[in-house]
């Protein structure tokens, strides 16, 4: 059974600060039309339609040079949507993709060529069991590893940081860097000293981890404006602000009743935790130009 979802609010709330040139919204989806991109049959959620001429225009109304579409769980491993999505803005948007373990190198180098930079990993659990349907788990990551990694492709991990430390060592020796997604996908109410988010903490310290600043609504048990994830972000910007990019999360899937995050205060809760504008331009400008290069 699948469930409808909301759309992304038309509306974003004005910004309180100047968004640097060459800004990139680093995470993303795309969805649709879907006379031409069906969604998977066995899929945990239905997101209204929402092609790549939406989201050029979300980027334009934030005043965003570049994004970033990563390919939902929604599509399964149907990347259609997002490749052609880059075609149709070439050097203005990148990829992260679901491949199937199969793809032959024919493929990989076609989308190499069109902007694809990663591959995301569905590993998050709730009690054990899958949290949504579809992606690909660890043992096919691995059979592909080597050949993304010789393209210079990274691994995006859906993940809840708890989980990390156990699954830490499989990734770390993929040979691929790691972006984690959502903050660690945290719960607020398990507060920053948990063990495995602190593990993240560490690994951003260390150099080998990527976090994405995105999902505030995701963590917080408060709802907006969302101050309660205020504490984890902070810990990972002191943690080390050179592994941080900053993802909006557009259309906000999963939403099934109102309010849907409003992309202007995510952006704006951005610039209470980064007050300092040389911080913003490496976040938003410097480290996604590096890390999607």
């Amino acid at each position: 059974m699948t469930h409808s979802c909301l759309p992304p609010d038309p509306s974003p709330q004005a910004l309180t600060f100047a968004l640097p040139g060459g800004a990139w919204d680093s995470h993303a989806h795309v969805f649709g039309p879907y006379a031409a991109y069906p969604l998977a049959d066995d899929r945990s959620y239905t997101p209204p339609e929402q092609p790549v001429d939406r989201y050029l225009q979300h980027l334009d109304g934030l005043g965003f040079a570049h994004g970033v579409l990563v390919t939902a769980s929604a599509t399964g491993t149907d990347n259609r949507s997002v490749i052609d999505a880059l075609l149709h803005a070439p050097g203005r948007l990148r990829g992260v993709i679901v491949p199937a373990a199969d793809s032959s190198d024919e493929q990989l180098d076609q989308w190499t060529a069109a902007g694809v930079r990663g591959v995301r990993v569905n590993l998050l659990r709730k009690a054990g069991q899958p949290v949504y349907r579809n992606g690909i788990g660890l043992e096919q990551l691995q059979r592909l590893a080597p050949r993304l990694a010789s393209r210079g492709w990274h691994v995006q991990v859906w993940i809840h940081a708890p989980d990390l430390p156990d699954m830490a060592p499989a990734l770390l020796q993929l040979g691929m860097p790691l972006v984690i997604d959502h903050m660690g996908r945290m719960n607020t109410d398990l507060g920053v000293d948990q063990p495995g988010f602190q593990a993240l903490c560490r690994m951003l310290a260390d150099g080998r981890a990527w976090a994405k600043l995105s999902g505030a609504d995701r963590i917080s048990v408060n709802g907006p404006p969302f101050a309660d994830a205020d504490p984890f972000a902070l810990a990972l910007i002191e943690a080390n602000p050179d592994q941080l990019v900053w993802g909006s999360d557009w259309p906000h899937i999963n939403y099934f009743q109102p309010p849907v995050p409003n992309d202007g205060l995510l952006l704006n809760r951005l610039a209470r935790w980064l007050p300092d504008p040389e911080l913003r331009q490496r976040v938003l400008v410097d480290n996604p130009a590096r890390l999607y290069a």
